[in-house]
């Protein structure tokens, strides 16, 4: 799995692999358990008739992107929750919402309903979240550069909010240390400078030697570091990751690729904010990684409403 290109899928199947059915089943066992389902939720036991069954809406009160509805509806269809509830989407992951749509509906008995309500609007929630911060980013940096992702996710959750950058339109970068080669200042701490251009290659001969990766990238903070790498044997780096360097700087990284023909891809990284990705994208680099997206994502208030209506015996 760890080969294979998840942005040349479409969006249902790159929910399918990053979170297959085993993750979903995984995520929620742990947080029912945090939240004591197992152990019986004495208010709903104490006060909901057993036996009445219940239609709930998911509706959200904020706007932005809606992303996670496919994994619940999925999620619905698994251990421990199959046989419990059904979730039916009202919209499609990616889709714009805006405040008081409903995205969704949960079916079930009453007192499941409630014992899930907090579990699965926590998960939802931070999916839209990261899925609305993401368009923002993709939406002004313009079609003409790639907005990709990192590893600044929640731990035990990476795969669930790559899904949300997937659904907000972002380009997914590695999901691990597994997957592809990247090599960052820390690694090339102890690398003399007039011997990186060697280890370098060195290193990177022996990384691909017993396995197959998505690419190998190699991160500069410095134009004399940028030149030794492009000064590599073709084929060797995809990618050169420009570490928190002004647009001036980045713009003459790129005029240095260019002058030489190499086909290196450059990303720019560190600090990109909503308010410094439009000046980034006119710099002629390729991509422009933003960390914020997942780490800095508010979630979006999303509610379960369930009317009188909606009881039934």
């Amino acid at each position: 799995m760890d080969t294979i290109d998840l942005n040349k899928l479409d969006l249902s199947d790159r929910g399918l692999v990053l979170v297959p059915d085993a993750e979903l089943t995984r995520l929620l066992e742990l947080a029912l358990e945090e939240d004591g389902v197992p152990r019986g939720d004495i208010s709903s036991l104490s006060i909901v008739p057993d036996g009445r069954d219940v239609v709930a809406d998911f509706v959200t009160r904020d706007a932005g992107v809606l992303g996670g509805m496919e994994l619940l509806v999925r999620a619905s269809q698994v251990p421990p929750l199959a046989g419990r509830v059904r979730v039916e989407a009202c919209m499609a992951d990616g889709q714009p919402i805006s405040p008081g749509q409903t995205i969704g509906r949960l079916h079930g008995a009453w007192r499941d309903v409630l014992s899930l309500e907090r579990t699965l609007l926590n998960f939802l929630s931070q999916l839209c979240g990261v899925a609305t911060r993401t368009a923002r980013f993709v939406a002004i940096a313009g079609g003409g550069v790639l907005v990709t992702d990192s590893r600044k996710t929640t731990p035990g959750l990476r795969r669930f909010e790559k899904y949300a950058v997937a659904c907000g339109g972002a380009y997914l970068h590695r999901l691990g240390l597994d997957d592809a080669v990247m090599y960052k200042d820390n690694h090339l701490a102890a690398v003399p400078p007039d011997e990186l251009g060697v280890e370098l290659a060195e290193a990177i001969r022996r990384a691909r030697a017993d396995r197959s990766l998505r690419f190998t990238c190699v991160e500069v903070d410095r134009l004399d570091q940028l030149d030794v790498v492009l000064g590599l044997d073709a084929g060797l780096v995809d990618l050169v990751l420009l570490d928190n360097m002004d647009v001036e700087t980045l713009r003459e990284a790129v005029s240095r690729r260019d002058a030489g023909g190499s086909r290196i891809q450059l990303e720019a990284s560190g600090g990109v904010t909503l308010e410094t990705i439009a000046a980034i994208a006119t710099t002629g680099v390729e991509r422009i990684a933003v960390g914020s997206m997942t780490h800095g994502a508010t979630w979006l208030d999303i509610g379960l409403d369930i009317s009188p209506e909606d009881a039934r015996d």
